[in-house]
């Protein structure tokens, strides 16, 4: 009999829960619904409420496992958003609910974080870019206007590891999440004494860290009973959803990934030992891979959001989503490269920052809307080239293929006009649950299924639709270089 995990996946806009196997295919997956809801204590504040979510996550495991057949549930997991998270005194009694990171109370920190810190140190000890968001600014905020919440032997635990304990009544830190609260030290791996002490607390504050793949404890018997399998079964550590989902692409170290949606998000995992730290600057995030010696670096900007907002404007004759999609795809297709002349400089730059005034150039009585489409596709096409030639820098490797998924990855036009600018093959896997796959794979490497996750990688069995530079690819070359020296320098 097969073995399978379970994962429990909690997103913004979903929680779901998929049981995988070995091989990483879904055997099953069922998801709801996923809100954030007021802060009871401050006035405009959002939260996570993680006693409902937990509710959701049950279900849908009950739902799930309902269907297993066939099939051994060797473990289960978690994984989750990055930065959230709550204290926790000793019984595990929440002491201020999980602030959102959609939540804008730490804008105030964010901007004022310099009477604690250098920026530049900053970067340079965690490899993060500073977002309001992120931890570290959640935890000024709380000891600001809530110190009573750090009296006594409270513990900070962070999305996934809230999962956990409801699984096992363990409480742990997972390195990848630790890699995201602006809080640990990027080549240590681990939490940093030197921002600890001068944020005034201890790293004890947060419980003990792990590497994923760690079992961190047993099924209890009344959770095992609500989902209807047994208890004793291995509770095991994953963490930040987008590591996993890059491992889940079938991604080889040096590999970079792009997940296209609203937003872009490029990122490669490479050696921390040859990593070429970067200026701030630079807009590169670097935050801490599933396994000990890999960094994630990356790069984001805003994408399908800036395609979708023209969908509106420019094709709003056509209500229906698909309708209009495929219609700006087939009307932009036969536009010769340049689209004409036409220039489209969106609002964003590598790095995700926002702040630029968008344009569109060389606008002609002989333009058409499907100009201005092809324009922002090839537009995005040379942002995506341009975070690549960064990466390859920081990570020090050159790239054999750009691995693209997510909702962008479904555009052909746009995968083809991405291999032609790139001047390298884009890959398109179709796999659909990314993150669970690849939280599964690391359960299955820390259950001793495999020794390596670079064993479990190559057991995935993912089709691949493939997009080869064509005859355009030294046209784009020149208009890539001609965007660069003019818009984004």
């Amino acid at each position: 009999m097969k073995k399978s995990v379970l994962v429990l996946d909690c997103g913004a806009t979903n929680v779901k829960a998929c049981l995988v196997d070995e091989s990483g295919s879904i055997l099953a997956t069922h998801s709801e619904s996923n809100e954030t809801t007021g802060d009871p204590f401050y006035n405009g504040g959002l939260i996570w409420d993680i006693h409902e979510i937990w509710k959701k996550l049950t279900n849908c495991a009950g739902k799930v496992c309902s269907q297993a057949r066939n099939t051994e549930i060797a473990g289960i997991t978690a994984t989750s958003f990055g930065v959230d998270g709550a204290p926790l005194n000793n019984d595990g009694t929440l002491l201020y609910p999980v602030i959102s990171w959609q939540c804008s109370r730490t804008q105030e920190s964010e901007k004022l974080i310099e009477k604690y810190f250098d920026r530049d140190w900053l970067y340079n000890e965690t490899g993060l870019q500073s977002y309001h968001f992120n931890t570290i600014n959640k935890l000024i905020w709380l000891m600001e206007n809530r110190p009573e919440v750090f009296d006594g032997d409270s513990h900070y635990t962070l999305m996934p590891s809230l999962i956990l304990r409801y699984l096992s009544g363990s409480i742990i830190t997972d390195t990848t999440m630790a890699g995201t609260t602006m809080l640990t030290s990027l080549l240590k791996r681990k939490f940093s004494d030197k921002i600890f002490k001068k944020l005034n607390l201890e790293t004890t504050l947060f419980p003990p860290l792990v590497e994923p793949g760690s079992i961190t404890g047993k099924l209890s018997k009344s959770t095992a009973d609500t989902l209807g399998i047994s208890a004793g079964i291995p509770v095991i550590a994953a963490g930040h959803d987008t590591q996993f989902a890059i491992i889940g692409s079938g991604a080889r170290v040096n590999e970079p990934v792009l997940s296209s949606g609203t937003w872009e998000i490029l990122m490669t995992r490479t050696i921390t030992d040859i990593l070429s730290m970067p200026d701030r600057q630079e807009g590169v995030t670097i935050e801490l891979d599933a396994s000990p010696g890999i960094t994630d670096i990356g790069v984001q900007w805003v994408a399908s959001g800036v395609t979708e907002w023209l969908g509106k404007i420019l094709y709003n004759d056509l209500d229906d989503g698909k309708m209009r999609y495929d219609s700006m795809i087939s009307d932009a297709g036969p536009i010769s490269p340049g689209s004409n002349g036409v220039r489209v400089i969106p609002e964003i730059y590598p790095g995700g920052f926002s702040g630029k005034s968008g344009a569109i150039l060389g606008f002609t009585h002989d333009s058409t809307r499907a100009h201005i489409y092809r324009a922002t596709l090839e537009a995005l096409s040379y942002y995506t080239r341009y975070a690549i030639e960064k990466l390859k820098i920081v990570g020090n490797f050159t790239p054999e293929r750009l691995l693209c998924v997510g909702g962008g990855s479904k555009n052909s036009l746009w995968n083809q006009l991405r291999a032609d600018v790139l001047e390298l093959p884009v890959e398109v896997p179709d796999v659909k649950e990314a993150t669970a796959i690849g939280a599964a794979m690391v359960a299955f490497k820390g259950l001793g299924v495999y020794e390596s996750l670079e064993d479990a990688r190559v057991m995935l069995k993912h089709n691949i639709r493939e997009f080869l530079p064509g005859s355009n690819q030294i046209i784009y070359r020149e208009l890539y270089e001609e965007y660069v020296e003019k818009v984004i320098r």
